[in-house]
């Protein structure tokens, strides 16, 4: 059975930083997109980030394009989301899942709090 376990979350004040941490097994890391959505209260699951198995690439929606980084430590058997910069409009649930950009994929983890609030 395939866990993607995330934590990192909490409250952060506007203008602050957070970083999210997806511990997975390294077959996943090594051989699968893997990445970030989120779910805000009262909207739709979307995607955030996600780093393709192959050559590192990465893809970003335009609403976090240029304040969040994603990265990857295979080894470490973990996966990252760097958050800067952060907004009230990021407040959500924050999954990691194996994911083909735009798209998460059949690997889910149950989630993380961010609350960006003051």
């Amino acid at each position: 059975q395939v866990q993607l376990v995330e934590s990192g979350g909490g409250l952060v004040q506007p203008g602050g930083s957070l970083r999210l941490s997806c511990a997975a097994p390294r077959f996943i890391l090594d051989y699968y997109g893997i990445g970030w959505f989120r779910q805000a209260p009262g909207k739709e699951r979307e995607g955030v980030s996600c780093i393709s198995a192959s050559d590192g690439s990465t893809y970003y929606s335009d609403s976090v394009k240029g304040r969040f980084t994603i990265s990857r430590d295979n080894p470490a058997n973990t996966l990252y989301l760097q958050m800067n910069n952060l907004s009230p409009d990021d407040t959500a649930v924050y999954y990691c899942a194996t994911c083909s950009w735009p798209y998460g994929m059949d690997y889910w983890g149950k989630g993380t709090l961010v609350i960006v609030s003051s």
